[in-house]
């Protein structure tokens, strides 16, 4: 008798975990996410992961909604887009345009914008897990995803008059804020890699990490060079294109300052892992910044990607004659970097002090170790009992201006006239060059701040 009690209570205990697990699915942390086949993870950055990915989600929708295929297709539905009227089966108010191009971007990154600017306010000064509002950022996915879900619906039935003018210059705002944002996440990125590869160069006593160092240095530089010289071939003429030929030299010659003030000895001596390699990859994304400015200047003198525009432009035979362009290199490139640098802040840990102050997120912190119970394959453990890893508040804010940027990225920052069609202005072209100018003053504050404030701990 008292053997079957003893294997009827451990039966009970080992189908315990897999009914909490089934429980927590749609009311409770992470894990359940995971599906079972990931190995334990950290509950912070698997909450910072699905986030991403309902951003990714909203970006794939808008991707699609912008494919002229796919509204070419939406006019040949019967309950669709008719020439010259709404939806014809639904009888609604939904304006049938709203559903195309760039007009459905708008509305998809208005969407994404609202549901994390409510996780922003919701989430301030969440201090550790043991806050109420901590259960409410690591678990009720399903409800989450149903509000995100809500939202974009309602802003399709957004009325269109002015709503897209104003919602540009909020992506303007966001846009040049996050690009900021990924010179920072660059920053850290080539400081951890420095780091690390003169760590190993120490312990290992080999000198193939310091050639590996010096290989990339000189690959970013001769990258940033020839850069330039794309630049100044197809961008400006020889008779024209002033503004461009003196956006590239500017810029040149901010990063040959930045360069030689990064080994300058008393900057050494103040931070020691500071070197030509963060300098040639701020060089680098600072010519990259640069292209992407001058590939929205509205001169088609200067701008050989506004005559391929011109060239491929689609006109759907929609109420209002909406006109979609066709994507170029630089929005393609510049999506890609979006998608790298989310997915970065999203897994990103570091011993960057100055970087951890500015991006709100603590020092690298030890793995804890969890116990045998919480380390259940495919679950996340809290690891943040004793204090949150990075500000719940501040990820949310990153990822409303990565979506206020991506939409400008996807609609290559046109924008809407009151014909309803997309034009290109300077606005863009003076954002990025703004943009590329604080950040290298930003970098530059990184390397002169140990000295400008010594009595401030910067190690």
């Amino acid at each position: 008798m008292d053997g079957r009690m003893m294997r009827s209570m451990r039966l009970r205990e080992d189908e315990s975990p897999g009914e909490d697990h089934t429980a927590s699915c749609l009311c409770g942390s992470a894990p359940c996410i995971l599906c079972g086949c990931c190995p334990s993870s950290r509950n912070s950055t698997v909450s910072r992961l699905i986030f991403t990915f309902f951003l990714l989600l909203g970006v794939l929708v808008s991707i699609i909604m912008l494919s002229p295929g796919v509204e070419s297709q939406l006019h040949k539905l019967p309950w669709g887009c008719a020439e010259g009227n709404g939806m014809v089966l639904l009888q609604s108010h939904l304006d049938c345009s709203s559903l195309l191009g760039h007009r459905a971007v708008y509305r998809m990154s208005f969407a994404m914008a609202a549901f994390f600017f409510l996780f922003t306010l919701l989430m301030i000064y969440v201090r550790s897990s043991r806050d109420p509002r901590a259960a409410i950022q690591n678990g009720f996915w399903f409800f989450k995803f149903l509000i995100l879900l809500g939202i974009t619906v309602g802003a399709f039935y957004i009325p269109d008059g002015s709503f897209s003018n104003i919602w540009f210059y909020f992506g303007v705002v966001g846009s040049f804020l996050f690009l900021l944002v990924q010179l920072v996440l660059l920053i850290d990125f080539a400081h951890s890699w420095n780091q690390l590869w003169l760590g190993k160069a120490e312990e290992c006593g080999s000198r193939a990490w310091y050639a590996g160092l010096f290989f990339f240095t000189l690959l970013f530089y001769s990258l940033s060079i020839a850069a330039a010289t794309l630049l100044f071939t197809y961008y400006t003429q020889p008779d024209g294109c002033y503004e461009g030929k003196v956006f590239i030299s500017l810029n040149l010659t901010l990063c040959v300052c930045v360069s030689i003030i990064s080994v300058l000895p008393k900057v050494q001596d103040a931070q020691p892992n500071s070197g030509l390699l963060q300098a040639s990859a701020i060089t680098l994304y600072t010519m990259f910044v640069t292209w992407l400015a001058l590939s929205n200047v509205p001169d088609q003198k200067c701008n050989p990607h506004l005559l391929n525009h011109l060239d491929n432009e689609t006109v759907l035979a929609g109420p209002e004659g909406y006109m979609t362009q066709w994507w170029d290199v630089p929005s393609i490139v510049g999506l890609v970097v979006f998608i790298l640098c989310t997915l970065f802040i999203s897994v990103r840990s570091s011993n960057h002090r100055q970087v951890n102050s500015l991006m709100r997120t603590e020092e690298c912190p030890p793995v804890l170790e969890a116990t045998q119970q919480e380390q259940v394959a495919g679950q996340a453990f809290d690891n943040e009992q004793d204090g949150v890893t990075y500000s719940y508040s501040f990820f949310h804010f990153c990822l409303m201006l990565a979506s206020l940027h991506v939409m400008m990225t996807l609609t290559n920052w046109y924008r809407p006239s009151e014909a309803g069609k997309m034009i290109s202005t300077w606005t863009a072209v003076w954002v990025k060059i703004c943009a590329s100018w604080a950040g290298l003053l930003l970098y530059l504050w990184t390397l002169v701040a140990p000295l400008l404030l010594p009595n401030r701990d910067f190690s």
